[in-house]
């Protein structure tokens, strides 16, 4: 037969592991978006706290704490919600994930697979959150410990 091709089952389940691959391309496209929006999320939560307790960072700075140390405070404390988060991310996404491979499939598509966690990229993507949010809640904090000390006890917040 003209145009017909044979192949061995390991091709045939290469070709479709890459179609299948290639269906979940906007998926991971909507899971980069939604990384970067939980971000901007942390970051403007962190600015707005940082706002609202800049008459205490003022303290703390006349306590004799520096500006920098101020803001390695913050950047704990968005590492720290980072930590959290994804832990929380992890947690669900796993129990998700199950549910979909060992419920859905079989239910729906009467077929199965075995589930592959790729630890080296969970916690590279771990890693990179916490660090961001970090990095975010540091950043929002600059506008909050910029006015001198003892302006920021001062304000009437």
């Amino acid at each position: 037969m003209p145009g017909a091709e044979l192949h061995d089952a390991s091709f045939i389940h290469g070709r479709a592991l890459a179609i299948f691959d290639r269906t979940f391309a906007a998926t991971y496209a909507l899971e980069a978006a939604a990384i970067l929006i939980a971000l901007a999320g942390v970051t403007s939560s962190f600015a707005a706290l940082a706002w609202s307790r800049r008459r205490e960072f003022g303290v703390l700075r006349h306590l004799g704490l520096a500006r920098g140390e101020v803001l390695r405070l913050l950047a704990l404390e968005g590492g720290a919600a980072g930590i959290i988060g994804a832990l929380l991310g992890l947690v669900a996404g796993a129990a998700v994930s199950v549910v979909l491979v060992h419920v859905v499939n079989r239910q729906s598509f009467h077929w199965g697979m075995a589930i592959h966690w790729p630890w080296l990229a969970l916690a590279a993507l771990i890693g990179a959150v916490v660090f961001l949010c970090a990095l975010g809640a540091s950043a929002a904090g600059r506008a909050a410990v910029a006015r001198e000390a003892v302006h920021a006890v001062k304000d009437d917040a």
